[in-house]
């Protein structure tokens, strides 16, 4: 018997580039998950336009109809739970969320942050890393965890700083670099590859490693 896909939710707040990358992959034939539903706070999204093009079904929970933070999530809860949601993916969801409804989906919610976490938490991680001089940005997977941007950590993807690099520039390399890794976390867990212990994720059935990336190159 083939396993049903896992069902996801995914929430939104604006245009929904990291969402069209996982509709385009669970539109490919074998892909172990499917878009269940998507939730924007903000009601133009174009990211909604996204998903009505692919015909996933959308819903729009207005933060600001609600009194306070609890009750805005306890209304996404129940539009999730409704449809079988089995896995949350934040794409570009500009809501902090409380404790209570992260640990409501410990292990169960994910997100995608361009940074290669721990370093350069929160905003402005491209103009940081330049800042720093850091030879190697990117993004990351991991599970959300009540502190901000912080989890056990499923994927990551190194992006090379070049020197001539501005925030935009290097932003939209690393861009390209999420729409590949978080289909691929998605698709590890959903394969149930993915186990968390100790907060770490364990891939089981791992490839080899890769080989080291080095910026500048040798001979450079």
């Amino acid at each position: 018997m083939t396993a049903r896909p896992l069902r996801l939710g995914v929430l939104i707040s604006g245009r929904g580039n990291n969402l069209q990358a996982l509709i385009d992959a669970c539109a490919a034939p074998g892909f172990p998950a499917e878009i269940a539903l998507v939730v924007s706070n903000v009601a133009g999204a174009a990211g909604l336009d996204r998903a009505r093009a692919a015909g996933v079904p959308v819903a729009v929970v207005d933060h600001k109809a609600f009194p306070g933070r609890e009750p805005f999530e306890a209304a996404v809860t129940a539009q999730l739970e409704a449809t079988g949601v089995g896995l949350v993916c934040l794409a570009g969801f500009m809501r902090l969320l409380t404790p209570g409804f992260v640990e409501r989906w410990r292990d169960r919610l994910i997100n995608i942050h361009p940074s290669l976490l721990p370093a350069y938490k929160g905003l402005d991680t491209h103009a940081r890393a330049i800042a720093d001089g850091a030879r190697f940005s990117g993004c990351t997977v991991h599970f959300v965890r009540p502190d901000m941007d912080a989890g056990p950590i499923v994927v990551q993807a190194a992006v090379p700083v070049a020197q001539d690099d501005t925030p935009e520039t290097l932003a939209a390399r690393i861009l390209t670099s999420e729409l590949e890794i978080y289909p691929l976390a998605v698709r590890l867990i959903a394969e149930g590859r993915v186990a968390v212990e100790d907060e770490r994720v364990r891939i089981r059935d791992g490839s080899a490693l890769p080989a080291p990336a080095v910026n500048p190159p040798p001979g450079a």
